[in-house]
């Protein structure tokens, strides 16, 4: 069991050294909208609010158009992708799973051996004179893989993001309720890679043929603040901006509820829990007024849900005897789900125990306390086969024409694209991208070389912004995080991404590899598998499995041995609790996040989470 695991969390981590000494060409500023306001913070607030609104806005008919739960599709561009020709259908087959391991054994090994030994024949210490500007939308789990392993003697590398930090997003929930602080799961994207140059935007639009991206940015000068406007010239585009939530359309979703998916969500959830018992506690209220206040309704019964329900619990059974023991009695969390179970990427047995866990007795160790409680007290509800029609101020109506009182909805339900997605997608025109779109619903479709389809290969897309055509993937960080170093790879070994295209089929090309250089030996194991060994292997997902908090001190983890599914190692209660902390503290992106993870923990034991408002 230890030995597995080890094997599994080894092939899990990459290690990335970062390189020093790049000087970057600043980007070109246009022009400049100024909004003037009396004080300097809630200015740059305002300005910053009003660019992260604009960035986010989608046509409502649009998420109705592109909903995307991370169900799987069924392919339809099979056939127009690999009609090349045999040797092309062959590689993009899956790779044999014994050899697929081989692989990722061998690049573990040269990612360790690579600060010691020359890797493919090259000279470590050569640069190239003249470097390719490769420039990464987005600051997410994809990005930070990339930049990790990136070589940046080879390249210029240029990030643009209204966010300049990488954020630990399975651990949101936790932040939400004072488990983990937001700085201890948050790290800059310039620690990550001190060559890589970090500009500060939202990009607002993208030109393929003249290879510019628009992009706005809060600038304040004194006490006024405004939109710079500036355009950013590439070689090649990397399009990881990830997804945002989609409401599918639902009147008062985006007005009343909360999201999970940025820091500033887990502090607005944070502030309003705390400010809801606060509330409840005032004086001349009802008990039915503190009930409908103290009623907290998590809609969407995925993995994030889940953890957000079970986290919430722990604060109401570890922190509310200590601080509130006199409203336990009022508080509920409701869980609405449209679906039949929760946990769908979940076996059925690790659905059924996550359903236990949610449902079972609440634990609170102080009598006194545990009295007051009346009987038969259920702190969580699963309402099952429940879909929403509409969530109003303080009320939320389910289809049925249930209405059920809340103080603090959360909404956690699906994916949607974010403006520039689309704006990507129509700028890419009219062909193989429009004809994708019944697959890939409002990502940008790629190929399996993780290239746009429909383009030259100079623009590529990973991470859950992204629909590979010809195989769907799971919307998950794992994917994103693969997808990053598989592409870092393919640029460290000078692989041709725009290779051409095929003058019979008008197909684009594989990436193509470089005659001057020897290969590695994943390299040689990669081609061996895919009987091809002039142009790349196309990107092969690992699953190592998924895995849940469900609150109490359990979890359940769900490890992929191989692909079939009864070779599968379930964990459930204390032993994929453990398997659950210590995953999540080796993915930490740096040492100082697992310090820092580790020990907010450790407080957390010892003298329970802070519910300071400042």
């Amino acid at each position: 069991m230890i030995s597995l695991k080890s094997i599994l969390v080894g092939l899990w981590i990459v290690s990335g050294v970062p390189l020093q000494g790049l000087a970057f060409a600043p980007p070109k500023s246009t022009t400049r909208t100024v909004v003037s306001i009396t004080k300097l913070g809630a200015t740059e607030k305002t300005a910053r609010e009003e660019l992260q609104e604009k960035a986010a806005l989608v046509d409502a008919k649009d998420e109705l158009k592109y909903p995307t739960n991370g169900e799987e599709v069924t392919p339809l561009l099979t056939k127009k992708i690999s009609d090349l020709n045999k040797k092309i259908d062959r590689a993009m087959k899956p790779r044999a799973y014994p050899l697929f391991l081989a692989e990722k054994g061998a690049m573990f090994l040269e990612d360790v051996a690579s600060p010691l030994f020359k890797m493919g024949g090259e000279d470590m210490t050569s640069e190239k004179e003249t470097k390719e500007r490769i420039v990464i939308l987005g600051t997410g789990w994809g990005c930070a893989a990339f930049l990790k392993d990136i070589d940046t003697r080879k390249y210029d590398i240029t990030v643009i993001s209204p966010r300049n930090h990488f954020l630990f997003t399975p651990m949101l929930a936790g932040a939400s309720v004072g488990t983990v602080e937001f700085r201890s799961i948050t790290e800059s994207i310039r620690e990550i890679n001190l060559d890589a140059n970090y500009l500060e935007g939202t990009a607002v639009d993208i030109d393929p043929k003249a290879k510019k991206i628009l992009c706005e940015s809060v600038v304040c000068e004194g006490n006024t603040c405004g939109i710079d406007e500036f355009t950013v010239e590439y070689d090649k585009l990397i399009m990881a901006v990830g997804a945002q939530t989609n409401t599918f359309g639902i009147p008062g979703v985006r007005e009343n509820c909360c999201f999970l998916k940025q820091v500033e969500d887990a502090r607005r959830i944070r502030t309003a829990i705390v400010n809801l018992f606060e509330r409840a506690n005032l004086p001349d209220l009802t008990d039915d007024q503190r009930k409908a206040i103290l009623t907290f309704v998590v809609i969407g019964a995925g993995p994030t849900g889940v953890e957000f329900a079970s986290e919430l619990r722990d604060f109401i059974e570890q922190d509310g005897p200590k601080y509130y023991p006199q409203l336990l009695k009022f508080v509920r969390i409701k869980v609405i789900e449209a679906s039949p179970t929760v946990l769908a990427p979940f076996d059925k047995s690790l659905q059924k125990e996550a359903i236990k866990q949610l449902t079972r007795d609440v634990k609170v160790k102080d009598t006194a306390v545990l009295n007051l409680l009346p009987e038969k007290f259920k702190l969580t509800e699963l309402l099952l086969n429940s879909g929403v029609s509409e969530v109003r101020e303080s009320k939320i109506l389910l289809n049925d024409g249930t209405e059920i009182p809340y103080g603090l909805a959360v909404w956690a339900a699906g994916n949607g694209p974010l403006p520039i997605t689309l704006n990507l997608i129509q700028a890419i025109g009219e062909g193989k991208q429009s004809e994708a779109q019944s697959v890939a619903r409002g990502r940008i479709a790629v190929d399996p070389w993780l290239r746009a389809v429909g383009g030259n290969g100079d623009i590529l897309a990973l991470g859950d912004c992204s629909c590979i055509v010809s195989r769907q993937l799971p919307a998950t960080a794992q994917v994103a995080s693969q997808q990053g170093e598989y592409l870092a790879r393919l640029f460290s070994q000078n692989y041709n991404m725009c290779a051409g295209l095929d003058a019979e089929e008008g197909i684009l090309l594989p990436p193509q590899a470089d005659a001057n250089r020897s290969k590695t030996l994943s390299e040689m194991i990669a081609s061996f598998a895919c009987q091809a060994c002039d142009f790349a292997a196309p990107f092969q997902f690992l699953n190592l499995g998924i895995l849940a908090y469900t609150g109490g001190g359990s979890a359940l983890a769900q490890l992929q041995l191989t692909p079939a599914e009864q070779a599968r190692l379930k964990g459930t209660g204390k032993v994929g609790f453990s398997l659950w902390r210590s995953v999540y503290l080796t993915k930490q992106v740096s040492w100082r996040n697992r310090v820092l993870v580790f020990f907010d923990w450790a407080k957390n034991q010892v003298f329970g989470r802070d519910i300071t408002r400042i």
